[in-house]
């Protein structure tokens, strides 16, 4: 996975995603509010009190789903607590028995909701400056909990309608709707003395930033869930042994950082805010995607930025135009290159440095044939779907007669799909089907495969490289990565036929082809056979993997990296 699509940045996408997820959340809030209407509309007209019950179960049974992940954003559903409320009231008013303290209570826990909004906007304001940082504390400041002020203030409602239907003495809906008002207020204060404390540390940020003299940064702005690019290459920043810190936008990176590095982490949402972390020590900017708020920060020209980027391979985003506003793009190889000019991308040869791809470094090399070996274990890596239809080159449609193939010939599986596959329900449904099916091999056939958390969270993708003597895999970083084994591989030709496959990817040329095109599996025993069989590509690999990763001494692979980027430091 490399660039974005110019036009469109992977923030739109992301926040299409976003939107929709929102919309999903919000049908059953939508629902709740009809509910409460109705159930307000029923105690008004006068008719018995059970009327009005149903509707009211409904709205709060649909409340309390809504919130059923535990924690829940401070002003949540407003509308259908405030119209529960109001039933609550009218269930007494309109039958000649209402209760003056139940009317209190309701119209004490109607001003701790109606407060939330004001709540919220307050918290909106309480987040991170940094973490690790000397001179402002080297844990994350962390706000307080917002989300008790919702299910306290709904509990308010909840006792209140008991009270209401049951006709018991208000006192307990009073005493109940008192401590959900504290909590409120409480929760208020705590927000307001978390906000100015974070203040304080934005004021006191370009000094300590100053004063620790980093030289230089890394710009990180992704999704939820793609730590993997930053991590990837921290261990290599940490051993240019020179200060740094990460620079994230947003709180959820924030979270993913401080938990994968002792460095300084420092979080800065606004384009406004950002003159306070150039530090005058500083003299480059790293960057392992190409984000679009990654202009924020290549406005300072009098820094250095170099473009990492978290894989290579022969994917459109790979030859994206973008890649000009860096002043350096690191790449593995020649063949990164050459692939801007054969996709009418002109880049000038000095905005190019080939550094390898040190991430590497520790890949075993194949020390014997794939045919001298009895059970061979190959590695199934396929990608996502991409964030547009031209960047989908994901053969998990096909995954599992693919799979099922191996097993068939006696070949043990290590299953890692892209991290990014739960985006597509489709592809997440198929990936529990292989899933499934090695879990049921495995029990009958005790065969050693290898998938779910071991695979995805405990080996790291050069573990998953070494613990495999073959790979089927797509279009994707990952393949140029397994080049370096020298261990034979099959690409799977999804985007287009089997046909023009190597001609789109030129690095297919060094790999058997599984033709997936259409929809239809072709050509997948006559491919397995050479993977598994006399391998007559072993020779174009070697020679490949040069062009694709460098021609760099095995011995100091990554050091290479380590001396240009030191270069401008």
């Amino acid at each position: 996975m490399t660039a974005a699509k110019p036009g469109r940045s992977r923030l739109s996408g992301w926040l299409t995603e976003a939107r929709t997820s929102a919309a999903g959340a919000r049908v059953p809030a939508l629902t709740a509010e009809v509910a409460a209407l109705a159930a307000l509309l029923l105690a008004a007209v006068g008719g018995s009190r059970l009327w009005a019950l149903a509707p009211a179960v409904i709205a709060l049974g649909l409340l309390a789903w809504t919130w059923r992940a535990g924690s829940v954003a401070v002003g949540t559903s407003v509308v259908a607590r405030v119209l529960l409320l109001a039933c609550a009231y009218l269930l007494g008013a309109v039958h000649g028995d209402l209760d003056p303290i139940l009317a209190v209570g309701v119209a004490v826990a109607g001003l701790a909701i109606l407060s939330e909004p004001l709540l919220a906007s307050l918290y909106e304001a309480v987040y991170p400056v940094s973490a690790n940082l000397p001179g402002i504390g080297s844990q994350p400041s962390r706000g307080p909990d917002s989300g008790r002020v919702t299910p306290a203030n709904g509990a308010a409602v909840l006792v209140a309608l008991v009270c209401a239907f049951t006709g018991v003495v208000g006192w307990v809906a009073l005493a109940v709707a008192v401590a959900a008002l504290g909590v409120t207020l409480f929760t208020g204060l705590q927000g307001v003395r978390a906000v100015r404390a974070r203040r304080g540390r934005e004021k006191k940020l370009h000094a300590a930033l100053t004063a620790y003299e980093p030289a230089f940064l890394v710009h990180w702005n992704a999704p939820a869930g793609t730590a993997y690019q930053l991590a990837m290459w921290l261990p290599y920043l940490e051993r240019l042994g020179r200060k740094f810190f990460v620079l994230v936008r947003n709180q959820t990176n924030f979270d993913e950082v401080v938990a994968l590095t002792k460095v300084p982490v420092v979080m800065r949402m606004g384009l406004n805010q950002l003159d306070d972390v150039i530090a005058p020590s500083l003299r480059a900017a790293f960057y392992v995607n190409t984000a679009t708020v990654n202009n924020h920060v290549i406005r300072y020209t009098n820094l250095k930025h170099i473009q990492l980027n978290h894989g290579d391979s022969d994917k459109v985003p790979s030859h994206n135009p973008v890649f000009r506003i860096y002043d350096k793009n690191f790449v593995a190889g020649q063949a990164a290159i050459d692939r801007f000019a054969a996709n009418g991308v002109s880049m000038p040869a000095e905005m190019f440095t080939i550094v390898g791809r040190p991430q590497v470094e520790n890949v075993a090399i194949a020390t014997a044939p794939i045919s001298s070996i009895a059970h061979p274990r190959v590695l199934y890596a396929p990608t996502w779907a991409g964030f547009y239809a031209d960047s989908n080159y994901s053969s998990l449609l096909a995954g599992y007669d693919i799979v099922k193939a191996l097993i068939a010939r006696g070949c043990s599986v290590v299953f890692r799909p892209h991290p990014y596959t739960k985006r597509s329900a489709e592809l997440a449904r198929e990936s529990e089907r292989i899933r499934a099916l090695l879990a049921d091999d495995r029990r009958t056939n005790g065969r050693p495969h290898v998938f779910g958390a071991e695979a995805e969270v405990t080996m790291t993708v050069a573990d998953c490289f070494n613990a495999s003597d073959a790979m089927v895999s797509d279009v994707s970083s990952v393949v140029a990565d397994y080049l370096y084994s020298e261990k034979p591989f099959v690409m799977v030709a999804v985007s287009t036929s089997a046909a023009q496959f190597p001609e789109a990817f030129p690095l297919a040329r060094a790999a058997y082809v599984i033709d997936a095109h259409g929809g239809r599996v072709q050509g997948l025993d006559a491919a397995l056979d050479d993977l598994l069989g006399g391998d007559p590509l072993a020779g174009t690999r070697r020679d490949l993997k040069r062009y694709y990763l460098g021609d760099i001494p095995a011995d100091r692979y990554a050091q290479r990296f380590l001396d240009e980027a030191a270069r401008y430091l």
